[in-house]
């Protein structure tokens, strides 16, 4: 788990106020640990995709939800296809 101080030092292009917004929307998750926000791998690698999807990809920040529930539900599928024996395409 990292701190908020470190996912913000790790991508420089990352506002705190950003991410705090992401994460009252529910587009991150994040743990509590003493008076500290801390993230697990998974959650920053939730924050990369967001990044670049807004700054690489120019989704603009009212679109961000559809697309991130769009990819959320495409991997799900993925995961139930896997599950079921069966390997998706790339």
């Amino acid at each position: 788990m990292i701190t908020l101080d470190i996912l913000c030092a790790r991508f420089t292009a990352l506002d705190p106020d950003d991410l705090r917004r992401w994460i009252a929307e529910g587009h991150v998750r994040t743990d509590r640990a003493a008076d500290d926000l801390v993230f697990t791998e998974i959650d920053v690698e939730r924050v990369r995709l967001i990044l670049e999807l807004r700054d690489v990809m120019q989704v603009n920040e009212d679109a961000l939800p559809i697309v991130l529930s769009l990819l959320d539900q495409l991997y799900e599928l993925r995961r139930k296809m896997r599950a079921l024996g069966v390997e998706p395409d790339a």
